[in-house]
């Protein structure tokens, strides 16, 4: 062989990344956002909480009753049967006084339990007498029955929810009972988003029967915009960029100003048409992933300037699979979130997949009836339909084939685009 044609030799590929090594390198990258927000706990659902929440108070702040029924001594109730005068009437959000010997007090859920009392019965267990001024008691209560003490779900000083803890609806209702109106979160990550093709047509734009030939409308824009949203992203919206290198370079040049985050979809290939490489790197730095997974093997991450950057591969069921598997974590990071994995769920298989990969598979899939998981038909990563009929993906690993019956991780879609 001579030196001309050795020099023009391929060079040979270099080995495709597993999943998990592009994860952990991108969690690397991602230091928790600078700055914080003080906003209303009512407005809080999603946010990332910034600084612990501490407990100023006891929760129940005083013992009170679980239960609809009669505060009394223990001591009164020697048998079932035992009549006692009611001497008090305490509802929640009142104050009993000290019970006297031999006398029970009539009380109600959540209200305090007087001093002396300790015990309650529920009403059923009970019958009153002469209107209400007395009651006769049919079951000997155990000590404490029926008594929330204070402190028993929250005690004083105690750490509710932990800095970097997501909120939900659970956590808010946690918040407001410690009385914290207001509570310290992250602050939003900025992200820029775009799509590059001059194949790409917005819908309303071009009725369908109009459409060039090779036209396709961009479906990529409104899934990732509506995911980045859920993240509780602010998105700036900077449209279709055309497939062309000085486009291309003025949109990651406006797109770095103050965003945290640049994210595309399309163009991470290396085809001439494909100018996301030779733009990002004109302007910062960027590495080209082939990633060991199916859908989705093309990613790009770089940073300009201040900004990180990420570029999706253009098929819309492998930018919806990555961005679940990559981008999410990402940017759950950047607000402090620690645990970022998705929570899998064994489950059985309804279907066969005798075909084996070299790459780790994300397979469409829903629950049926029975329980076990069936399988969409068409799992090209072009088919979106696939997205929408699934409720989550199989993760199968590289070279696995899967037989009815088998036992296999199941990652619900609520996990990825939440």
């Amino acid at each position: 062989m001579t030196t001309q044609a050795k020099s023009q030799a391929p060079q040979a590929r270099a080995p495709l990344k597993p999943l998990d090594d592009a994860l952990a390198d991108l969690l690397a990258q991602a230091a928790p956002l600078a700055g914080s927000d003080t906003v209303g706990t009512f407005d809080a659902d999603g946010r990332v909480l910034a600084q612990p929440a501490v407990s100023p108070l006891q929760v129940p702040p005083q013992d009170n009753s679980s239960m609809d029924g009669y505060a009394v001594r223990r001591a009164d109730i020697t048998a079932a049967g035992v009549e006692l005068p009611v001497a008090q009437r305490i509802a929640a959000g009142g104050c009993g006084t000290p019970l006297a010997a031999g006398t029970a007090a009539r009380i109600f859920t959540g209200a305090p339990v007087p001093e002396g009392a300790d015990a309650i019965v529920m009403q059923e267990d009970c019958e009153a007498l002469d209107g209400g001024a007395r009651v006769r008691v049919n079951a000997v209560p155990a000590a404490g029955q029926w008594i929330r003490r204070a402190g028993e779900d929250i005690a004083l000083g105690a750490q509710v929810l932990a800095a970097g803890t997501r909120l939900t609806p659970a956590e808010l209702g946690l918040a407001a009972s410690i009385g914290l109106a207001s509570l310290q979160v992250a602050r939003r990550p900025r992200v820029a988003l775009f799509s590059t093709g001059d194949e790409l047509v917005m819908p309303g734009e071009v009725p369908p029967a109009q459409m060039k030939p090779g036209a396709i409308y961009n479906s990529n824009r409104f899934f990732l915009r509506a995911m980045l949203l859920r993240l509780g992203c602010e998105v700036s919206d900077l449209g279709i960029v055309p497939d062309r290198r000085e486009a291309t370079v003025a949109a990651l040049r406006e797109a770095a100003q103050d965003n945290d985050l640049i994210l595309t979809s399309g163009g991470v290939s290396v085809g001439e048409e494909d100018h996301i490489k030779p733009a990002v790197e004109s302007l910062g730095r960027l590495d080209l992933w082939q990633i060991a997974m199916k859908p989705g093997k093309p990613f790009a991450y770089g940073r300009i300037g201040g900004a990180h950057f990420m570029g999706l591969p253009g098929n819309p069921v492998s930018s919806f699979v990555t961005f679940g598997l990559l981008v999410r974590p990402f940017l759950l990071r950047l607000q402090g979130v620690r645990d970022v994995a998705p929570k899998a769920i064994a489950a059985s298989a309804g279907f066969d997949w005798p075909r084996a990969d070299k790459r780790r598979e994300f397979l469409r899939v829903r629950h049926a009836a029975d329980g076990t998981l069936e399988l969409f038909a068409n799992q090209s990563s072009g088919v979106l339909t696939s997205a929408t009929w699934a409720d989550g993906v199989v993760d199968n690993p590289a070279g696995q084939t899967i037989a009815r019956g088998d036992r296999v991780r199941f990652l619900p879609f609520v996990e990825l685009l939440s």
